[in-house]
């Protein structure tokens, strides 16, 4: 059951580190990419603040990737940060802040780290199927 997770965390862990670079190196041509209008010069202060939490979030899930169960924190970390990116998308998107086409890949990619992450959650084994392994 380690593989299939060790796979999430490593597609996860790529995305971050490629939203984290596109933050880092490029935060204006961002809204261009979407096609949002442009904003402000600060905003590139916060783009390259958020870009760089994608880039630890994404050195978190190759960290987990070499050991799933001692580093289940920064597993429950991203179950968290993308149960909050989905539920701003959909919040913005329902209230017309944003549209279906800038929101992309935002309003399925979520669901599906959150879906795999949970059922590939890295589980203790119980002490009564280690003590059944020693008898």
């Amino acid at each position: 059951m380690m593989r299939p997770l060790k796979v999430t965390l490593a597609v996860i862990g790529i995305v971050q580190v490629f939203f984290g670079l596109l933050f880092v190196l490029a935060p204006g041509q961002f809204a261009a990419l979407f096609h949002f209008p442009v904003a402000p010069a600060w905003t590139n202060w916060l783009l390259v603040m958020g870009g760089a939490r994608f880039l630890g979030m994404g050195y978190g899930m190759f960290v987990a990737m070499r050991d799933p169960l001692k580093h289940r924190t920064w597993i429950q970390a991203m179950i968290g940060i993308q149960v909050l990116d989905w539920l701003t998308t959909i919040a913005n998107l329902l209230s017309g802040v944003i549209t279906l086409s800038q929101a992309s890949t935002a309003t399925f990619l979520p669901i599906v780290f959150i879906v795999a992450l949970l059922v590939f959650y890295p589980r203790e084994k119980s002490s009564i199927a280690e003590q059944e392994k020693v008898a």
